[in-house]
């Protein structure tokens, strides 16, 4: 069966985490959450987690919004994905 294009397989709104990694350098977690704020809201502290890597080169952060639908979460990963500081977005 193929998918129609406005069909998703989340139920909106929902907590969706969005997943980031970057060099692990000063300001690469403000950047981060400054350009999900642009498109959900002010965030709290407590939905944003972050982990080094082994060898503390990298930084994972995750961030958990309430998506409101599918056009929010495409336009987060299109910013995303546009920035330099974010190496990898899931």
């Amino acid at each position: 069966m193929v998918q129609a294009k406005d069909e998703t397989l989340l139920a909106f709104p929902c907590d969706f985490p969005i997943k980031m990694m970057g060099r692990d350098e000063p300001g690469f977690r403000e950047a981060a959450v400054s350009l999900v704020e642009q498109h959900a809201g002010a965030i709290s502290d407590d939905a944003i987690r972050t982990a080094m890597s082994r060898k503390g080169n990298f930084l994972s952060i995750t961030i958990t919004i309430k998506a409101k639908n599918q056009k929010q979460l495409d336009d987060i990963y299109r910013d995303l994905s546009k920035n330099e500081e974010v190496l990898v977005a899931l």
